[in-house]
């Protein structure tokens, strides 16, 4: 399990069943960078399983100021049962700009609300094994002016710290805006301002 300090994001789409007595479980996790991409991956969600008796989920959210927005709604089921255990494995593994929906066919069993529990936070947590969860890394938007010459070096430099050029103009010099690892800003800043 990861500290709560270091923040996980995911690769990919996954998804994964789940069978519990009769009733089938659905979980699906997508990264998204905000609420609307949330929303709109869920109604997609849906729109695939339009027989589903409940669709829970939860999301975790990075802000611009780094506070973590957290949502979990229990989808028509008893209050706790679904949204709260979907979270659970996200905070768990410190995933974030993620969000998990997990769909239940009712099976004609009743599950009782610990059962619904388990098997709400089983589906999210087998959705969650299904992708690469990687280390999130804090990135940093910086504007510089160089020349000409210096443009290749940049390129070779973004390279190795998996940073990119965002936008260029080209004057009488380059000036760029790249997307880099927070990490690295200081010393691209420091090699390449000045000029």
């Amino acid at each position: 399990m990861a500290n709560h300090t270091s923040h996980h994001i995911i690769s990919s789409v996954a998804t994964a069943e789940y069978e519990i007595k009769k009733s089938l479980f659905i979980g699906e996790i997508s990264p998204c960078k905000n609420e609307q991409e949330a929303m709109q991956y869920l109604r997609k969600f849906i729109s695939k399983h339009p027989n589903a008796n409940h669709l829970a989920f939860a999301w975790r959210i990075r802000q611009e100021d780094g506070f973590i927005n957290e949502r979990s709604n229990d989808g028509g089921e008893p209050s706790g049962t679904a949204g709260r255990p979907i979270l659970a494995p996200l905070e768990g593994n410190g995933i974030i700009d993620a969000v998990v929906g997990v769909i239940r066919y009712f099976g004609g069993v009743k599950l009782g609300t610990g059962g619904l529990a388990r098997a709400y936070g089983t589906a999210a947590k087998l959705a969650i094994e299904g992708t690469a969860v990687i280390p999130w890394v804090e990135m940093a938007k910086l504007n510089l002016t160089i020349d000409y010459s210096q443009l290749q070096m940049l390129e070779y430099q973004l390279n190795k710290c998996h940073g990119q050029i965002i936008e260029q103009q080209f004057t009488d010099s380059v000036t760029v805006t790249i997307s880099l690892p927070l990490s690295a800003k200081k010393e691209i800043e420091q090699q390449f301002s000045g000029y």
